[in-house]
């Protein structure tokens, strides 16, 4: 089963990582991609607190950079709050 909210979010935080001039926020944008691919096509998806996790490493991550960034981490970010509005819990 894919999360497709999930796989967008991945897609998006590549681009992102593309996009991005610091080596840094790049890698670590490549990180948090990956994390969303794999939870993606899991056997068991997420639960909010991963997901807030994540969120929380994208807001740290925004604030550093160009305008083409920010909007690709604001789309992943609607991406994972689009599934996590499914989740039971919190």
């Amino acid at each position: 089963m894919t999360r497709a909210e999930l796989a967008t979010a991945s897609d998006q935080l590549e681009s992102a990582a593309d996009d991005t001039e610091s080596e840094s926020a790049g890698e670590r944008l490549g990180e948090l991609a990956g994390q969303l691919e794999r939870l993606s096509t899991a056997d068991r998806g997420p639960d909010h607190g991963r997901l807030a996790r994540i969120q929380s490493a994208l807001n740290d991550l925004q604030h550093g950079d160009g305008v083409d960034v920010a909007e690709a981490i604001d789309e992943a970010d609607d991406a994972i709050n689009e599934y996590r509005s499914d989740l039971d819990g919190v």
